[in-house]
């Protein structure tokens, strides 16, 4: 019998037996505590904050809850496939490291970004790399090794910077862009305005704006000897507020299949379909963004009835393999996780995130086995309930 990914928690029983004990915690609540005592308070309060008195948040996490498999059996669930298509691609797992613009200064040596692709080539988890990096996409592409990764884009106000990112990201092996729409400007987070806590004005995680001609140009001295006026120069032009008609030059600025980021609406879905996107991402920015909204995965199985066979990506509230398990059976083609990666990178790098990820393809792979489903299009056949 071939390997798979629930094999994981033997790997753990058997190092148990010899005395050795996991290195890093398993589940999120454990990785959030121990995130907690070694992230500096400015960095923490930014990844774990979210917008307004973070009931979108809350209820992003809430929603999964609702939800619940009904196991069946007599199934001989000893294999299981979680292996998914996507863009022509065969990917063996249906998670990905969802795009984190502080991603690099959540890692003890501020290379993050690095360490998560490096985690993703191990793993074969798919990253959906930032714009905001602390490297460039030139170094984070071949980190990924023959791990596809994503290039998520803030669209920035320069059409020209944009056009520049996009093809820089094409180059550097990425093979999807991921256009985040619901960013054009920070929401209201009072746990950041408490502090006057904005990493990227004090020149954090600008690593591709500071390797771009383009933007480079634009400054009278370089980052290194005026940093505040570099950064400032970046909050200038940060990013757009996009249009539909704004999709036409983004799609003819790439060969790469592109993805629309923020889609909760399904008459945005069929819209955004209709003028050529390659695939819907339903995302509320895991809270960040805008507060009082519907938890997305409430809104999931609409946009996947209205994409039609199109793939829709999803994230927002996924703590564990359960929830991705949850989110598959609703239709997601395939499922990100962001905060608890890194909690995990905060806590061990690179080995953190592998092992982080690594336990919720265990979780997800054992919940299938155990609740007789064999594949994901078991899961989707009738696998799960309102319990509500």
């Amino acid at each position: 019998m071939s390997e798979q990914y629930g094999d994981f928690q033997l790997e753990i029983y058997h190092a148990g037996v010899q005395g050795v004990l996991p290195r890093y915690p398993v589940d999120f609540a454990s990785l959030e505590r121990k995130a907690a005592e070694v992230l500096p308070e400015w960095i923490l309060s930014y990844v774990a904050g979210g917008c307004g008195d973070e009931h979108t948040q809350r209820a992003n996490v809430e929603a999964f809850r609702k939800w619940g498999l009904m196991p069946r059996m007599f199934n001989g669930s000893y294999q299981r496939d979680l292996s998914i298509e996507l863009f022509g691609m065969r990917l063996p797992t249906p998670v990905f490291t969802s795009p984190i613009g502080v991603i690099g200064i959540c890692a003890q040596d501020f290379h993050g970004d690095l360490h998560v692709a490096r985690a993703g080539a191990r793993t074969g988890v798919p990253v959906i790399q930032s714009t905001l990096s602390t490297d460039p996409v030139e170094d984070l592409g071949p980190a990924l090794g023959d791990t596809p990764g994503f290039f998520q884009l803030y669209t920035p106000k320069d059409r020209d910077l944009a056009i520049s990112f996009i093809q820089r990201a094409e180059r550097a092996g990425y093979k999807a862009l991921v256009v985040t729409l619901d960013t054009w400007i920070t929401g209201w987070r009072p746990r950041d305005l408490n502090r006057a806590n904005f990493p990227q004005l004090r020149g954090y995680c600008l690593a591709n704006y500071f390797t771009d001609d383009h933007f480079l140009k634009k400054l009278p001295k370089s980052p290194e000897e005026d940093l505040t006026a570099a950064a400032a120069e970046w909050a200038r032009g940060f990013a757009r507020s996009l249009t539909w008609d704004d999709l036409s030059w983004i799609r003819e600025a790439t060969s790469l299949p592109v993805v629309v980021k923020g889609i909760s609406h399904p008459d945005d879905a069929r819209k955004a379909i209709d003028l050529g996107v390659d695939g819907i991402y339903c995302s509320n920015h895991g809270g960040r963004q805008a507060n009082g909204g519907i938890p997305a995965l409430d809104v999931l199985p609409e946009l996947v009835e209205a994409a039609d066979g199109v793939p829709v990506l999803f994230d927002s509230g996924v703590r564990s393999g359960t929830d991705v398990v949850k989110a598959l059976a609703l239709g997601a083609t395939a499922v990100g996780i962001g905060r608890p990666y890194a909690y995990a990178l905060a806590v061990g790098g690179e080995d953190g995130v592998v092992h982080f990820l690594r336990s919720v393809l265990a979780e997800a792979d054992l919940l299938m086995a155990i609740d007789g489903y064999p594949t994901i299009a078991d899961l989707r056949a009738g696998g799960l309930r309102r319990v509500d």
